[in-house]
């Protein structure tokens, strides 16, 4: 899945997330899609070298630490965009697994397109 669809993506989860989840706020439509650009890059650059450093907890916690990884980008997104706020770190767990499987979700469906 390309950069693109995958910041799409994230900007609707963003969305959805600031309108049903009581820890997510969103204060505008702006910041909603720097947020979403802000967590794709995060996801794309920051994640990836954090997975390698964190092998050795991933393997003792049977690869639970990488949700306290995906929630450690969703609190780092808070930090950096103006306007995104989440409640605290229970909130960014579990709005980062919802984030997680929808966009697996639609990899999934691309990759079986191919």
């Amino acid at each position: 899945m390309g950069f693109f669809a995958k910041v799409i993506i994230t900007f609707l989860v963003v969305i959805a997330g600031a309108y049903f989840m009581p820890g997510i706020d969103v204060s505008n439509f702006f910041a909603a899609i720097v947020t979403a650009v802000v967590i794709a890059l995060l996801n794309g650059i920051v994640k990836p070298i954090l997975k390698f450093l964190a092998i050795p907890i991933t393997i003792l916690t049977l690869g639970l630490f990488l949700l306290v990884i995906n929630a450690g980008m969703i609190l780092l997104a808070d930090f950096i965009v103006p306007g995104f706020y989440v409640s605290d770190f229970v909130t960014a767990l579990i709005f980062g697994v919802i984030l997680s499987v929808v966009t697996w979700l639609f990899d999934k469906k691309e990759t079986k397109r191919k």
